[in-house]
């Protein structure tokens, strides 16, 4: 059929090394997103929100060169993405889990679509890029960089429960690839000419500070959560 050549296949290795490589991020922020669900609710915040995300990644796929290309995407990409790991560090650190979270299924899956979808656009281009023009190929990327994810944050949201100290390291590598995303932005890049050193200072800085400011916020919000249980 002239469909498998030795060209092809080796694109499709690479495929599976990008999304390997890639992935990562993604399954860090989703595990992060449904750590505190149930098993079975964890199953349906994954499912439910790589599932959306995938239709809106496809679509992403015809536009991610341009995308990457205009002002100021990359640079509000980066800032959700902290303002996302901030929220879901100070959830862990406050939530009780013997206390139910009612309605925390579909903010999962939220929070799951809008990370995803923020956090793609690299992932869509690399594999846009290796397909080269090959349909099959790129429906084969894009479908293995979803089951990838699905697996990893599984077995990351897994591990969190077991290990939380996981759970800060997930949040200190979104901060760091926030800042990263920022810097990336072509209007921050035209403006700030950053040196290797100071690029890295600065993501070791967003790394340390959504840490700090995703337990900061969680501990002052405790008391007046504790503070009724404490009078009775």
């Amino acid at each position: 059929m002239g469909i498998l050549t030795g060209g092809t296949v080796f694109d499709a290795l690479s495929i599976i090394l990008v999304n390997i490589l890639l992935s990562g991020d993604n399954a860090v922020v989703i595990a992060m997103a449904v750590k505190s669900l149930p098993a079975r609710q964890r199953k349906i915040g994954i499912g439910v929100g790589t599932g959306a995300a995938a239709v809106l990644r496809i679509v992403l796929t015809f536009f991610a060169g341009q995308l990457l290309d205009l002002k100021f995407v990359q640079l509000i990409g980066g800032a959700v993405i902290l303002w996302i790991a901030v929220q879901l560090l100070a959830e862990d650190v406050e939530d009780k889990p013997d206390q139910p979270r009612p309605g925390s299924v579909w903010a999962a899956v939220r929070t799951v679509i809008v990370a995803d979808v923020t956090m793609s656009l690299d992932n869509i281009l690399a594999i846009a890029g290796l397909a080269k023009g090959n349909f099959w190929l790129l429906v084969f990327g894009l479908a293995l960089s979803i089951a990838f994810v699905v697996f990893a944050s599984s077995l990351l949201a897994t591990f969190m429960d077991r290990y939380p100290v996981i759970v800060y390291i997930g949040a200190a590598i979104l901060g760091r690839l926030g800042a990263e995303m920022m810097e990336s932005d072509p209007w921050v890049a035209s403006q700030l000419h950053l040196p290797r050193l100071a690029s890295i200072a600065i993501q070791a800085f967003f790394a340390l500070a959504v840490v700090v400011v995703g337990w900061w916020l969680a501990r002052r919000s405790k008391p007046s959560v504790q503070g009724p249980e404490s009078a009775d």
